[in-house]
């Protein structure tokens, strides 16, 4: 009897162990970190599941290069219709087909609240809400996934570039994983390289697809913005 109940304790070990692999192997299709470095940049990969976007800054000084992203199709292979390119002006590409996605180093947290993509919706006034149409070329868009986050201002409609920062990210809640604190390090900043290193906390409250955003910027004045999760 002992015998058979040590053979079923093993089999059901063995699904638990299936189970968890396929749940991690589903987990990582939606949401993955990479980096590689070459010479003296770290070259960095946020993608989603149907989003990806690229980045290249110093890895000593967190010096901002270029970044660039889209929406792709494929697995191994890449292929991404960028919606910014920030060296656009200078190398014209709208489109790339990334191949040697090998020697990507996976550099993953676990998941958190708020992973995803979310477009700028609007500001909380003294006035109340002021929405902006999220279906105007002119975007911002923040991408967070596995404790990384990334903000890129950009035009869809003529590539035009208008700025980007990025670093690690943390939320943490007490009572209810919709409202707690959200803590962001910078490790670039496209527009002052002189914030790098900077430990910026906030509040958050998601509402629906709406997420609050509350606190200080970057230049220490206060902020309370609105992000729309974007599908």
């Amino acid at each position: 009897m002992l015998f058979y109940f040590n053979i079923i304790l093993k089999m059901r070990t063995s699904l638990i162990k299936s189970l968890v692999i396929i749940a991690l192997s589903i987990y990582n299709l939606n949401g993955q970190v990479y980096e590689f470095v070459v010479q003296t940049d770290t070259h960095r990969i946020i993608k989603d599941k149907t989003y990806m976007v690229e980045t290249v800054f110093n890895t000593s000084t967190g010096e901002f290069e270029f970044t660039r992203g889209g929406f792709y199709s494929g697995k191994k292979n890449l292929d991404v219709d960028f919606e910014f390119n920030s060296n656009f002006k200078n190398d014209s590409i709208k489109k790339m087909l990334y191949t040697n996605t090998k020697k990507w180093k996976k550099v993953s947290s676990p998941k958190q609240k708020l992973q995803g993509k979310w477009l700028m919706a609007g500001r909380v006034t003294d006035e109340g809400e002021k929405r902006r149409d999220l279906n105007r070329s002119r975007k911002t868009m923040k991408i967070l996934i596995d404790g990384f986050f990334q903000w890129i201002a950009f035009d869809t409609s003529n590539f035009r570039f208008f700025g980007s920062g990025g670093g690690n990210y943390n939320t943490e809640y007490e009572n209810s994983p919709e409202k707690g604190g959200y803590t962001e390090k910078i490790q670039f900043f496209s527009r002052d390289n002189n914030k790098v290193g900077l430990i910026l906390p906030f509040e958050y409250n998601l509402r629906g697809e709406d997420w609050y955003h509350k606190g200080l910027n970057s230049k220490g004045g206060a902020l309370h913005e609105i992000w729309h999760f974007r599908k």
